[in-house]
């Protein structure tokens, strides 16, 4: 959920100046640009996954479309580190998960492949 990051750029007066992009979902509540449910996703090996600090990102609402300014060897780089790491968070999420919801998501698909349960 998307809300909380997208009123904190609008309460430090970045409403209209930045734009978030992002793999999670949004509930209707964001608002200024906002994209998301971006596909693949980081943890499915996604390039918004090997984005980083500094780089530019063109956004053509107009085309519909998002180009990452970033250079094909850099790209092919970043990915073969990001493989040689794996594709899991940096750090680990301190919150307690159940075993039924733990099951739930090893039988599930990510977004990009519809979010359904493989059975």
């Amino acid at each position: 959920e998307m809300l909380y990051p997208t009123s904190y750029l609008k309460s430090k007066g970045l409403g209209k100046d930045c734009a978030l992009i992002t793999d999670g979902r949004f509930s209707g509540g964001s608002s200024g640009l906002s994209i998301g449910h971006v596909s693949p996703e980081a943890a499915e090996g996604g390039a918004i996954g090997l984005v980083h600090d500094g780089d530019t990102i063109e956004i053509d609402i107009p085309n519909r479309t998002i180009h990452l300014n970033v250079d094909d060897a850099t790209m092919a780089h970043r990915r073969t580190v990001q493989e040689e790491k794996g594709w899991h968070p940096a750090e680990e999420r301190k919150r307690k998960v159940s075993k039924a919801l733990k099951a739930y998501a090893m039988h599930t698909t990510s977004a990009a492949r519809g979010a359904v349960r493989e059975v």
